[in-house]
């Protein structure tokens, strides 16, 4: 088992995971309650990686990374920092790839909030950042959580992207997923099946995750309105 490309995911997969919900949480609060003509555009944006083919998106964010790009540039002008083939170039590549499987489910979570709190909270005087903070972070709890598990494991489970924008460095870029699929192609079998289940496993695990938090949420908010 190729321990090495699998330590190199989970600092990928932790990495991308912490920086999108830094980001998810203001874009999703955003979409959740100002509601602007052009929200759909925003909308659409984000949830283009779902529909884009992960190869036209690698391809698209390669050229974007290149040394000779205004991104690639800039990178390597202000962070030295080379983004094509490289590891801050698949964080970056990684962060817009995953951003739809964190903002939609915090997204929800903020939108399924009730509007009467929030307002009996502004009458009280309560501030939009304390209203953000006292009620509706506690009330998301499920679905930040839920965005966190299926960032962490799209990213563990990336190929395409990975493999256009990094490459297949080892110890540098090599992940998981393409270090199975290194072994396919050199006919060691034996070592893909035991990573393959490795990652079936982990599959498993996170969408246990997913819908236990999710019945779980459910359930406190079917008793709450009950009560």
């Amino acid at each position: 088992m190729n321990w090495q490309a699998i330590l190199l995911t989970v600092r990928l997969a932790t990495t991308v995971c912490a920086l999108l919900l830094v980001i998810a949480l203001p874009l999703a609060y955003w979409i959740s309650f100002f509601n602007r003509r052009w929200r759909f555009l925003v909308e659409a944006v984000i949830a283009l990686p779902l529909v884009l083919p992960p190869t036209v998106l690698g391809y698209y964010m390669l050229v974007a990374f290149s040394p000779h790009s205004f991104l690639g540039r800039l990178a390597d002008s202000l962070f030295s920092v080379r983004l094509a083939f490289s590891f801050p170039g698949l964080v970056l590549a990684s962060v817009i790839y995953s951003l739809p499987f964190a903002v939609q489910p915090v997204a929800n979570a903020f939108s399924a909030v009730d509007s009467r709190l929030l307002h009996a909270a502004a009458v009280l005087g309560a501030s939009r950042w304390r209203c953000f903070r006292t009620i509706i972070l506690p009330l998301s709890k499920a679905g930040i959580l839920t965005g966190a598990v299926l960032t962490f494991a799209h990213t563990v489970g990336e190929f395409g992207v990975v493999l256009m924008v990094g490459g297949n460095i080892q110890g540098a870029t090599q992940t998981i997923s393409i270090a199975i699929y290194d072994d396919v192609q050199a006919l060691n079998y034996a070592s893909a099946a035991r990573t393959s289940a490795l990652l079936l496993l982990f599959s498993f695990v996170a969408l246990a995750v997913v819908y236990a938090l999710n019945r779980r949420s459910s359930i406190l908010w079917s008793t709450a309105r009950s009560a």
